[in-house]
Parts: C-alpha cells; structure tokens; sequence
C-alpha cells in the first residue's frame, strides 16, 4: 500500500510540474562546442525562436566544449529531467558512437529525442594560394602532388573531421594527406585563409562568408546534389556529380532532453520546437547560414530517433574503417 501512495504521489508531483513548465526557471541550452562556432550560432537563433510558444521564458545557451562534443553531451544525460536543461548537437551525436570507446552515455537510450531543426550541406575548400581552380583541377593537383598536401580540421569528432575522413575514403586517394587538427573551427579556417594548411571540409555556416569575400577556394558541395537554390553555392558540383557515387553528408542539428523527462514537458518543448522551425526571422538566418530547416518527419521524436541511429549505422563503418579512435 505505501508503495502504491509513494507511486502516486511521484505522479502527481510530474504531473503538476508538467502543467506549470516552464514556469520561472530560465531554460539552459548546452552547446557542446566554443562559443561562436556553427553549432552555437543554431543554437542562439533557435533560442530566440523558441521563447515566444514557451511563454518568454529566458533560454540561456551554456558552452560547454570538449572532446568532440561529448563533455556537454554527459553533461546534459545526467541533468535534472525537469525539461530545464537541453542539448543542442550535430552529427556528432552520431559519429561520437564510432570515435569514442568510453562514452559516459548511451546515445540512444538515455535521452529523450525532440527533433531535428536543420541540415546544413559542407563544402571542401582550398587555401586561396592554390593554382586550381575547379574540383577537377583540383583532383589533378592531387595527384601531382602526391603526400605533399594537408587537410585540417577543427578536432577529433568535429564535423571537419568526420568530413575529411569520408571525403579521403570516398576518393580512395594513395596520395595520403597530413591530418592537421585545431582547438576549433575558428583556428582552423585561419590557418586555411593563411595558406599554413590545404584543404579543408567544413560547414556553409563557416564557409559561405569566407568564400563570398575571396578568402578561401570553394570546390565543391558535399550533398547528393548542387545547391542550385544558394545564391553563392549554386554553381558548385556535388562531389557525387564529381564521381564519388553514394556521397551525402550534411550537418544536421538535433535538440534534446534527459531521459525521463516528463511526457507533457517533452510535448511542449516538441510543439515549441516546430512553432520555431516556422518563424520567419529564424528562417532568414538559416538561409543565410546556408542551412536548410528540417520541415519532414525528423521534426517529431520517433523520426528524429530513427534517423539518428540510421546515421550511427552509416557513419561507423567509415570511422572504424579510417582507423581513429578516442579514449
């Protein structure tokens, strides 16, 4: 019998905490990543989206950047599941599974999963002292300059790397490139700009500035086709037009939850979600960062899910494949 008061009572109390969410209590978005990077930018503008349909409630965006996005990612498993602390991530939630061998989580079990918010194509660029000027020009200096080329990247994990990894495995190339890793997308892009590195693989978040005002090269885009609706990217290949047969990867972005957190709290945090998917001030900046809103299925929590464990399954082979791993 007491059992049975204790059960009840711990409904009752979810169910009256379900019906006065948010409340007062400011909602905290952790980023995973530095401050002023791709993800954070999402990440803020989605924030302000999401207010309004919560009932102004202050969102408060928490960096919290390290080891390829896993550090926040614990955190937030861990977290109260009062639905006041969430997780905003990329692909890296997928990609975490194949890099990392100690997660202090289970990527599909101990989170509630609300929806995708975007897809985000990448795009290989060049430093701007590179003679090509053309992905085939490119592909040719290549080969002519066979182990003298390098490509960064922005951290084990991050979405440069995992781009490079399967950019390098889809040209199956002999002419191996040094690996040059950063502290970030930032430090990254320097370096390209400074022509200390190569080539690089990155987000349109990152890149589309950098390529509209003549710093970089860009070469190609890296989903199954030519963005023919971006202004800046239309004229760009695909690198599957280019060859690679199968290439499509872009950054999605996903929002989460603790598990066990409340049924109606994740109802509503799912319907503000999709209420700032269709904002017209938060479609305009994803349009100008190059990023697509998500508006399918992937929006609800079972299709944001299934989708993240179908990335997990395409995703690992490559990673396992390449050979590189974390502790």
């Amino acid at each position: 019998m007491k059992k049975l008061i204790v059960l009840a009572a711990a409904s009752l109390a979810l169910f009256a905490q379900a019906q006065t969410f948010p409340g007062t209590k400011p909602i905290t978005i952790v980023v995973p990543f530095a401050a002023g990077g791709p993800t954070d930018r999402v990440a803020r503008d989605l924030a302000e989206a999401m207010r309004k349909p919560l009932g102004n409630v202050s969102i408060v965006i928490e960096n919290s950047a390290g080891a390829g996005g896993t550090i926040g990612a614990t955190k937030v498993a861990k977290a109260n599941p009062d639905g006041h602390t969430l997780l905003l991530h990329h692909i890296g939630m997928a990609s975490s599974v194949a890099l990392y061998r100690k997660l202090q989580y289970n990527t599909l079990t101990d989170f509630e999963y609300l929806g995708i918010i975007n897809d985000v194509p990448m795009t290989l660029i060049g430093k701007p002292q590179l003679p090509a000027n053309t992905y085939r020009d490119f592909e040719n200096y290549i080969k002519a300059n066979a182990g003298k080329l390098n490509i960064a990247h922005a951290g084990l994990g991050s979405a440069t790397h995992l781009c490079g990894l399967m950019w390098q495995a889809a040209i199956n190339s002999k002419e191996a490139m040094t690996t040059i890793p950063f502290g970030g997308t930032g430090p990254a892009m320097t370096s390209l700009i400074g022509g200390q590195v190569d080539v690089m693989c990155d987000q349109t978040t990152n890149t589309t500035g950098q390529i509209e005002a003549g710093r970089v090269k860009a070469f190609a885009v890296t989903t199954a086709k030519p963005l023919t609706n971006n202004k800046l990217l239309k004229d760009y290949p695909s690198l599957q037009e280019m060859g690679l047969k199968g290439f499509n990867l872009t950054i999605w972005h996903g929002l989460y939850a603790p598990k066990g957190t409340p049924p109606a709290v994740l109802a509503q945090l799912n319907a503000a979600l999709k209420v700032a998917l269709k904002d017209p001030e938060f479609l305009k900046k994803e349009e100008g960062l190059g990023a697509v809103v998500a508006t399918d299925g992937r929006v609800d929590p079972a299709g944001h899910k299934a989708f993240v464990t179908a990335e997990i399954a395409k995703l690992k082979p490559v990673i396992e494949a390449a050979g590189k791993y974390a502790d």
